[in-house]
C-alpha cells in the first residue's frame, strides 16, 4: 500500500452564474472551492454566510435544503417564521434552535423527533408539559429532566426505563415510595439511595441484592437482623457490620 494521499476534489461552482460575483468575489469575501454560496457544499456555504451574514435572508427560500438550513443560522430571527413549516426537517431543526422560546409552541407537534427534542429543551416551562405524552421516549426524557420535581408524577409508570430512572432521581423524596415496586432493579436502586431510613425498609426484601444492599445502608440498624441470613454475602456483611457498630456504640455509651 502506497503512502500517497488521494486528493479530495472540492465542489466548485460557476462564478459566472453567481449574483454576487461583482461584489463578494472582487472584495475577497468569497473564493471558488472554499467560500461559496453557490456550491452544493455545506462547508463552503457556511463559510460564505459567516463572512457575509447579510445575504443569508435572501436564501431562506432556496431550492437546496442545506442552503436554507445554513441560512437559518445567520438570518434575522424575525425572518424565520416563514420556515416553521418547511418541508425539510433539518431546516425546521435549525429554526427550532434559533426561534425565541416563547415562539416555539407552533413546533410542539412537528413530525420530526429532533425538532420536538429541541423544542422540549428550549420552550418555556409553562408549555413544556404539552410534550409529556410525546410518542418518542427521548422527547419525554427531555421533559422529565426539565419539569419541576412536583410535576413528575405522570412519568412514574412511563414505558421507557430511561424516563423512569430520570424520574426516580428527581421525584420529591416523600413520593419515592410510589416507585418502590418498579419492574426495573435500576430504578429501585435509585429509589433506595434517595429514600429516608424509614421508607427504605420497603426495599429490604427486594428480589435484587443490590437494592437490598442499598436499603441496608440506609435503614435503622434494628431492622437489619432479617438480613443476617440473606443469600448474598455482601448483604449479610453490611448488615452484620452495621449491627456490630451499633452494639459497640451502645456499649461505649453504657
Amino acid at each position: 500500500m502506497s503512502g500517497k494521499q488521494i486528493p479530495v476534489t472540492l465542489p466548485i461552482a460557476d462564478c459566472s452564474l453567481c449574483l454576487f460575483r461583482s461584489k463578494t468575489l472582487l472584495m475577497g469575501r468569497c473564493m471558488p472551492g472554499d467560500t461559496c454560496v453557490s456550491a452544493e457544499s455545506g462547508r463552503q456555504i457556511d463559510r460564505f454566510f459567516k463572512i457575509n451574514p447579510t445575504y443569508a435572508e435572501k436564501f431562506l427560500q432556496d431550492k437546496f435544503w442545506e442552503r436554507r438550513a445554513i441560512a437559518v443560522r445567520y438570518a434575522p430571527i424575525k425572518s424565520l417564521s416563514a420556515l416553521i413549516c418547511d418541508e425539510d426537517e433539518v431546516v425546521r431543526r435549525a429554526v427550532a434552535y434559533r426561534l425565541p422560546a416563547q415562539q416555539l409552541q407552533c413546533l410542539l407537534n412537528d413530525p420530526d423527533r429532533e425538532v420536538r427534542m429541541t423544542v422540549a429543551d428550549r420552550i418555556d416551562l409553562e408549555f413544556l408539559e404539552q410534550l409529556a405524552n410525546d410518542p418518542d421516549y427521548i422527547v419525554r426524557l427531555t421533559v422529565a429532566k426539565r419539569l419541576p420535581p412536583g410535576r413528575l408524577f405522570r412519568f412514574i409508570k412511563d414505558d421507557d426505563l430511561q424516563v423512569r430512572k430520570c424520574t426516580a432521581t428527581r421525584l420529591p423524596e416523600v413520593s419515592l415510595g410510589l416507585m418502590a415496586d418498579d419492574n426495573s432493579a435500576d430504578v429501585r436502586r435509585i429509589v433506595a439511595e434517595r429514600m429516608t431510613a424509614e421508607d427504605a425498609e420497603l426495599l429490604l426484601n427486594d428480589c435484587d441484592w443490590l437494592v437490598r444492599y442499598t436499603a441496608a445502608i440506609k435503614v435503622n440498624p434494628e431492622l437489619l437482623s432479617k438480613l443476617l441470613d440473606d443469600p448474598e454475602p455482601d448483604v449479610r456483611e453490611i448488615a452484620q457490620k452495621r449491627l456490630n457498630l451499633t452494639l459497640s456504640t451502645n456499649f461505649d455509651h453504657d
